[in-house]
């Protein structure tokens, strides 16, 4: 079944999947309006439509919004406004946003339905792929999954809760991009005082993500108490070195909240729980 989809922006990442989605047979439709012409070359490219906004809208059995994330409730009150999608449209809303921001999206278009989705993995080019995950009113949400059938999108519906998706792309986002920012600052600090290929050797012995490690979680409770004035250190040498410091205070504040679980035997529940307790540790005096 052919249908036809509003992609709402086409960059690196929404002209990938307008390829996608063309090749499929279904036709996707995009605005020009204000975009550079780095974009407007590749929604040609990628065979996309172009449309105003309010055609795009009318036309649209599916609203696929992908774009900065900070542009994602103005690119749904675009829509909102215009009142004009077809009694069947679902709007899919595919950004990095917190599951707060995706209800107040839906909250904003309802009745239109809405789907929400993250988007894990590289822009699906050169044989490339990743995975969608959906959220959202079961019908809805399986037939956004069959509108990806025989393309290298890959989709997974996690429930009918709005948020679940966002929530999954948002904890993931937070340990892989944190993660790459802890190593630009920890390479450059070794860089700085000549160890920088010795630093290397130690990272090149670790395969495994420390993300998959939640057994080690209780441990990093119990040490805590031991591990935050490290890293107050690690902030000295950040700082020496000319480097941001934020990032390691920040990690001693949060290791500060396992102050009272010192060598304590916590189970995961346990050590989370304590994680979460209110307090006024991230606003020492």
């Amino acid at each position: 079944m052919t249908n036809t989809v509003g992609l709402l922006h086409p960059g690196s990442m929404g002209s990938a999947f307008g390829a996608q989605l063309r090749a499929c047979g279904h036709i996707v439709l995009w605005c020009p309006d204000g975009r550079s012409d780095t974009t407007r070359r590749r929604a040609e490219r990628a065979g996309l439509e172009a449309e105003p906004l309010p055609e795009l809208v009318s036309r649209s059995d599916v609203l696929l919004s992908l774009c900065p994330p900070a542009a994602a409730e103005e690119t749904a009150a675009q829509v909102a406004e215009l009142g004009m999608a077809g009694a069947g449209t679902i709007y899919v809303e595919a950004n990095a946003v917190s599951p707060s921001r995706v209800q107040r999206i839906a909250d904003r278009l309802a009745p239109m339905p809405i789907i929400d989705a993250a988007v894990v993995g590289s822009p699906p080019v050169g044989g490339k792929s990743l995975t969608l995950y959906l959220s959202g009113p079961g019908e809805k949400a399986d037939r956004i999954a069959e509108l990806f059938d025989g393309t290298d999108v890959r989709t997974h519906v996690l429930g009918d809760s709005i948020g679940k998706a966002s929530a999954l792309k948002l904890a993931y986002t937070s340990y892989q991009k944190v993660s790459r920012v802890l190593a630009a600052v920890a390479y450059g600090a070794a860089d700085t005082y000549g160890v920088a290929d010795e630093l290397l050797v130690i990272a090149a012995k670790r395969t495994r993500s420390y993300l998959v490690e939640t057994d080690y979680i209780p441990k990093t409770a119990a040490r805590a108490w031991r591990w935050g004035p490290e890293l107050e250190d690690a902030a000295a040498l950040l700082a020496d070195a000319g480097l941001p410091d934020s990032l390691m205070h920040a990690a001693a504040v949060t290791l500060a909240r396992w102050d009272g679980n010192r060598d304590e035997r916590l189970d995961i529940a346990e050590a989370l729980e304590a994680l979460r307790a209110e307090g006024d540790l991230d606003n020492p005096s």
